[in-house]
């Protein structure tokens, strides 16, 4: 009997062995920190949604949603989240080499400018004559120039600043600076965290509302994976997907996991931005209309133009080298309905 035994426990080691073994490791990297609008894939991990796809999801932290990209390339990493953006400026320069985005997220572009509602800032034309803080090199500041002029806005009367990111609020709240050119999910909590309150006291130009009708931060992969591991990649959408489609539904659940991987995080903050990322960013008519996750072709090329002029490009990419939808669920397993709860 005991010899039977045995033998059982090293036919069910070596099946479980196996198992293991068939499991594709996909190196991942969030876009900054741990925030709770990273839920969706922190849950996809808890649930195992990602270990029924045959994947064993490693996440690390993030440098920027820009830095994304150069890590993907990099080879460090196999996918991440990330910025659109960011993989149209290294098309143009490194065609073939940059990351593809398989899994749209973010509909709606996070580049605003805020201001003090005391300052007067309501449209593009009240920025001549003001003060404008920025970070050299970051999207918001770079295309500032084209936001500019597709609203008419004098930029010889308007007075930029360079500074480091953790200084825009502090010098916008005190009053040295007029606006501060931002990331509206990232500055609008920095404001909260600053006991402000951003809804009240502050106005917020946003660049997808002027002319800018950029994507921004999704699901992107290398182009080796896709080569090398396409049932990969569309597990990794299909699992990232059902997170997203629950978290609209159920903030609570999302933020159980972003605690359970980092538990330093300020949870009261951390669900607001989560819920900010649905109602700013996620959620928007044509979100609505093509489902979660997809883009529209002529938008992507427009989007692409906007960059391309931003950044002064020498090459303009083609949507396809840009965005795949080849690996997206169909569009009744994408349907969000979101509910702040």
């Amino acid at each position: 009997m005991l010899k039977t035994f045995a033998a059982t426990l090293l036919t069910g080691l070596a099946f479980a062995g196996s198992v293991l073994a068939q499991e594709t490791t996909v190196k991942f990297t969030l876009g900054w920190k741990t925030q709770g609008s990273d839920a969706a894939f922190f849950v996809a991990r808890d649930k195992g949604y990602y270990k029924a796809e045959g994947l064993n999801v490693v996440i690390d932290q993030g440098e920027g949603s820009g830095a994304t990209v150069t890590r993907i390339m990099g080879g460090a990493y196999d996918a991440g989240f990330g910025d659109v953006n960011a993989i149209i400026q290294n098309a143009a320069a490194k065609p073939g080499e940059n990351p593809v985005m398989v899994y749209m997220i973010w509909n709606r572009p996070p580049f605003a400018i805020s201001s003090k509602k005391a300052t007067g800032i309501t449209k593009p034309a009240d920025l001549e004559g003001k003060t404008l803080g920025g970070s050299q090199g970051t999207p918001t500041t770079r295309l500032l120039e084209v936001f500019a002029r597709k609203n008419n806005v004098d930029m010889a009367k308007v007075k930029l600043s360079n500074m480091a990111p953790n200084l825009q609020e502090p010098l916008l709240i005190k009053g040295d600076i007029d606006g501060a050119l931002i990331f509206n999910i990232t500055s609008y909590f920095n404001l909260v965290l600053n006991r402000q309150d951003p809804d009240k006291d502050f106005n917020w130009l946003m660049f997808g509302d002027y002319g800018l009708d950029l994507y921004s931060n999704g699901l992107m992969v290398s182009q080796k994976l896709i080569k090398e591991n396409p049932k990969a990649v569309a597990g990794l959408v299909r699992a990232t997907n059902k997170a997203m489609i629950e978290i609209a539904k159920d903030q609570a659940l999302g933020m159980k996991s972003v605690m359970n991987f980092d538990n330093l995080v300020d949870e009261k903050v951390e669900k607001r931005r989560l819920q900010y990322s649905f109602s700013e960013l996620i959620v928007s008519p044509e979100m609505k209309e093509i489902g979660i996750g997809d883009t529209k072709d002529d938008r992507m090329t427009r989007a692409i133009g906007i960059i391309v002029e931003g950044y002064q490009l020498a090459r303009t990419p083609k949507p396809e080298e840009i965005f795949s939808r080849q690996f997206l669920p169909p569009k009744s397993e994408r349907e969000l309905v979101y509910t702040a709860n």
